[in-house]
């Protein structure tokens, strides 16, 4: 009885630090996952509110009637500026200078989805006007999305099918939605509407993670000079989440290198810029003529015919634009 009794003792002595030992890792983890989880909804929470930004006016358009829908001004300082302040709410850094440096440290690069091209705001080393070199965050030019084919005709590439074209054969320009310009162009990718699809998504996904993985690497450079031990990777993002990005423009934000415990955080978040409804158009038959106007510019007594969500397709159904002020109209 002595020696079960002993054994026993012996055993619980043995196993004890190993049930501690575990229950300090599961604490650990249960901490680690709660703070990713506050740190992903830091950054998701500061991407969206970007993305409200971006839209200075979201019913103005760059061109005065037919526009596409996905052809906005954007506004990509107010953007950025709005997702660093959010993200230095929410780490409780607002009124904090230091804080603040600390946490842009962590955000190697956000990038500005637009129409016709797009802007990456990354760490980049330049003279000041003090003339000492300074490494801070910085926009790069406008990088459009091009792309030329196996003939030499180049691409320049858009959200949607609207594309300017030069062909190699004689540098002619040509500007158009695809269908459109089919014809006047004579270019075999204009004649099909998925494969010229499918090569306009690889063209801006692929622009985008070639940049993404060079302003990268140029971190990782400066990075060590800055402070930061951690070494920046780019995440895997899915090729869902890849196309998704490219559906309308936004705003796609990587965080990364926040201690938690043993790990680092390493996380990225898209924001789409279309959050609010689409415009809607009535279409309407007034003294023999057919008009449409927007709901949110005008009110008409007179009973809608057709609803649309684009000018472009009201147009095409024969409407035209009415000049109106918010009132009644006819």
């Amino acid at each position: 009885m002595k020696t079960i009794i002993k054994l026993s003792i012996f055993s619980v002595l043995i196993l004890l630090p190993y049930f501690i030992i575990n229950n300090i890792n599961l604490e650990q983890n249960r901490q680690t996952l709660i703070i990713e989880l506050r740190y992903n909804r830091a950054i998701d929470t500061a991407t969206q509110d970007a993305a409200r930004a971006l839209l200075t006016n979201s019913s103005q358009r760059d061109e005065s009637q037919y526009e596409t829908l996905k052809r906005v001004k954007i506004n990509k300082e107010e953007a950025v500026e709005t997702f660093f302040n959010s993200l230095y709410l929410n780490f409780g850094v607002f009124n904090d200078t230091a804080g603040q440096g600390v946490v842009d440290n962590y955000v190697p690069v956000v990038m500005i989805v637009g129409y016709d091209g797009y802007y990456v705001y990354s760490w980049d080393e330049y003279i000041n006007a003090s003339g000492e070199k300074e490494i801070k965050h910085v926009w790069s030019p406008k990088k459009p999305y091009d792309y030329v084919d196996q003939d030499g005709n180049t691409f320049a590439f858009t959200l949607d099918d609207y594309v300017v074209v030069n062909r190699n054969v004689d540098q002619k320009w040509v500007e158009g939605f695809r269908s459109e310009i089919t014809s006047e162009a004579s270019i075999s990718l204009l004649n099909d509407s998925d494969k010229f699809d499918q090569v306009r998504r690889t063209t801006i996904v692929n622009a985008l993670q070639q940049d993404l993985e060079m302003v990268i690497n140029q971190y990782n450079r400066y990075s060590k000079r800055l402070g930061v031990a951690y070494t920046f990777t780019i995440p895997l993002i899915s090729e869902e989440d890849w196309h998704n990005t490219i559906n309308d423009v936004g705003v796609l934000a990587f965080v990364q290198g926040i201690p938690m415990g043993e790990k680092y955080y390493n996380n990225y978040a898209l924001g789409g810029s279309r959050i609010v409804k689409k415009e809607i158009f009535n279409g309407i038959i007034a003294n023999g003529r057919k008009y449409y106007y927007s709901r949110n510019a005008c009110v008409s007594t007179f009973t809608t015919e057709e609803m649309f969500t684009s000018e472009r397709d009201a147009a095409s159904s024969g409407y035209i634009p009415l000049d109106c002020t918010v009132g009644y109209r006819y």
